[in-house]
C-alpha cells in the first residue's frame, strides 16, 4: 500500500505554485481585473527592481507604464508570444523589448484575473544560441563521421586503374545495390576489407553499423559467444548482465566475416542456421532473437578446394558465394603499383609536412618487384624508405636490400638489359646518391659505402661518374 498525501490546504498549493514559478528564468505575474498584483515570481521582480513583498498588492501599472494586463482582463482575449516594447527607463540587461504571453483567467465565462509570462530576450537568445551550437556540433560530427567513412572506404576512392581491378570494382558496385551475401576472395594484403567497407558504404545500410569479425584471430571456443552473445551466468566468467554478440550489434547493418575459411566446422553449421532463419540464440538464452544483417565474407583460401577436402561445408559455401568478388594480387596489376607509391608518399608528406620525392631508378625497382605481400608490403616499404630518406628524396639505397635481389633474377630484362647491366645501374645510382648526400665528399662517401676511397674512384671511373666539385676529404 502506498501512502498518498492529500494536499487540501490552500497554503500548500500556494507554496508549490511559488516554487514552480521561481524555478524558471521567465517572468510570471498574476493580476486582478483592476491590475492589482496577486502573485509574481522572483525573475520578474528582479526585472522590475523590486521584491515580492513590495510588489504584491500594488498595481502593475506602477511598474510597467504601458501594461496591457487591464486590456486583457477587459476583453478576455489571449495574446501569445507578442513583442512588448519597453518604455524609457525600463530595460532588462540592455533589452528594449520582451516577449509576452498574456491570458485571461475565467470562471463560468467571467474574467476573474489575468496572467502573463514574460520571456526576456537575452535569456531566449542565450538558450537559442546554446541549442543552435549543440545542433551545429551534432550536425558537424555526423557529417564528419560520414565524410571520413565514405572518403576512406568509398568504392570510387579505391586506388587502381588496371583492367582486372576495374572489373572487380564494377562488380562491387553492383553488389552494393543488393542485399545478397558477398564473398570476397584474394591474397593477404590485397584490400579485401577495404572492398567490404566500400560495398557497405555504397549500400542503403550505410547509416547503420558495419561490424567486423576476424574468424582466424578468435579461438574456436570463443567465436560462438563473440558472434551470438551470451546471457548472464551462462558460463564461468560471463559478464554481469550478459553480452550482445556481433550479429546483434550489426542489426540493420552489415557483418563482415574476415578469414571465413578459418571458421571451425561446428561454427559453420551454426552460422548456416542463422543465415537460413535470420535468428540467433545467445549462449544460455531460450528465446530466439530476430536479426536483419547483410553478410560480407572474405578469405585468402580456396574455399571450393576446402569443400572438396571436407574442411568447409558445401551448403554454407553456396550461401556465402552468391556474389563472388575476386581481388587480383598486385603483381597482376603492375600499372597500379606507382599509383599506390605516390598515394602513400603523398599521405606521409601531408601528415609530417614534408616534401620527400622518389627517384626514377627507385620507382623502377618498386615497379619490377613481385610484391608477394601485395599492397600491405608495398606500403611498409614506402614508409620504411620515407624514414631513411635524406635530402628529401628516396633513392635506391633507401630501399630494402632484398628488394634488389627479388626484383631481378637471371632471366630478368629491363628495357632490354641483362642482369649484370641492371645491377651495374643500381650500383651506379647508389654511389651517385651517396655522393650527393655527403655533399660530394669522397672520404665520407667511401666510408658510408664500406669501401676504400681508391675503390670509390675506380668505380666512379668505371661508371663514368664525373663530378668537378668532388671533395677528397
Amino acid at each position: 500500500m502506498y501512502n498518498i498525501v492529500q494536499i487540501n490546504d490552500l497554503n500548500h498549493y500556494k507554496l508549490i505554485f511559488e516554487e514552480i514559478l521561481d524555478m524558471t528564468e521567465d517572468g510570471f505575474v498574476v493580476t486582478s481585473t483592476d491590475g492589482t498584483i496577486l502573485e509574481i515570481n522572483t525573475a520578474y521582480c528582479n526585472f522590475l527592481g523590486t521584491t515580492k513583498k513590495k510588489a504584491i498588492g500594488r498595481n502593475i501599472g506602477e511598474f510597467i507604464k504601458n501594461t496591457k494586463m487591464l486590456e486583457i482582463a477587459k476583453t478576455g482575449m489571449k495574446e501569445i508570444d507578442t513583442i512588448h516594447e519597453l518604455v524609457d527607463g525600463q530595460q532588462y540587461k540592455g533589452d528594449k523589448f520582451i516577449f509576452v504571453t498574456r491570458s485571461p483567467v475565467k470562471e463560468k465565462g467571467k474574467v476573474i484575473a489575468a496572467v502573463a509570462q514574460v520571456k526576456f530576450r537575452m535569456n531566449t537568445l542565450k538558450l537559442t544560441k546554446q541549442l543552435l551550437k549543440q545542433d551545429k556540433e551534432l550536425k558537424y560530427y555526423k557529417a564528419e563521421l560520414q565524410r571520413l567513412r565514405e572518403s576512406t572506404f568509398d568504392l570510387n576512392s579505391i586506388i587502381g586503374q588496371s583492367k582486372i581491378f576495374m572489373e572487380s570494382r564494377k562488380l562491387a558496385r553492383k553488389a552494393a545495390g543488393s542485399d545478397l551475401p558477398v564473398l570476397i576472395s584474394g591474397e593477404t594484403g590485397t584490400g579485401k576489407e577495404v572492398f567490404a567497407n566500400g560495398i557497405h558504404n555504397a549500400s542503403y545500410r550505410k547509416s547503420n553499423p558495419l561490424i567486423s569479425v576476424n574468424c582466424a584471430a578468435i579461438p574456436g571456443n570463443l567465436l560462438e559467444s563473440e558472434l551470438f552473445g551470451y546471457e548472464e551466468g551462462s558460463f564461468t566468467g560471463a559478464k554481469r548482465g550478459g553480452k550482445k554478440g556481433k550479429f546483434q550489434l550489426a542489426h540493420k547493418g552489415t557483418l563482415f566475416l574476415d578469414e571465413i575459411g578459418d571458421m571451425p566446422l561446428h561454427m559453420q553449421a551454426k552460422l548456416l542456421r542463422v543465415l537460413q532463419e535470420n535468428k540467433i540464440e545467445k549462449i544460455g538464452g531460450y528465446s530466439p532473437i530476430d536479426i536483419d544483417v547483410r553478410i560480407i565474407a572474405a578469405t585468402n583460401k580456396d574455399l571450393w578446394q576446402m569443400v572438396r577436402e571436407k574442411k568447409f561445408r558445401e551448403d554454407l559455401y553456396y550461401r556465402l558465394n552468391v556474389i563472388n568478388i575476386k581481388i587480383p594480387p598486385l603483381r597482376k596489376r603492375k600499372e597500379d603499383i606507382m599509383l599506390f607509391v605516390n598515394y602513400f608518399l603523398q599521405d606521409l608528406n601531408k601528415k609530417y609536412k614534408t616534401d620527400v620525392i622518389i627517384t626514377q631508378r627507385a620507382k623502377e625497382v618498386l615497379a619490377n618487384h613481385k610484391w608477394q605481400g601485395n599492397i600491405r608490403e608495398l606500403k611498409n616499404v614506402v614508409e620504411s624508405a620515407y624514414v631513411l630518406a635524406e635530402n628529401n628524396y628516396i633513392g635506391v639505397k633507401n630501399l630494402p636490400s632484398n628488394l634488389l635481389t627479388c626484383s631481378v633474377d637471371e632471366n630478368t630484362t629491363v628495357n632490354g638489359g641483362s642482369l649484370n647491366r641492371i645491377l651495374s645501374e643500381f650500383e651506379r645510382d647508389i654511389i651517385l646518391e651517396t655522393l650527393i648526400e655527403n655533399n660530394y665528399n669522397a672520404t665520407k662517401t667511401a666510408y658510408d659505402l664500406g669501401i676504400h676511397r681508391t675503390t670509390l674512384y675506380k668505380k666512379m671511373d668505371r661508371f663514368n661518374i664525373k663530378i668537378s666539385r668532388i671533395v677528397k676529404g
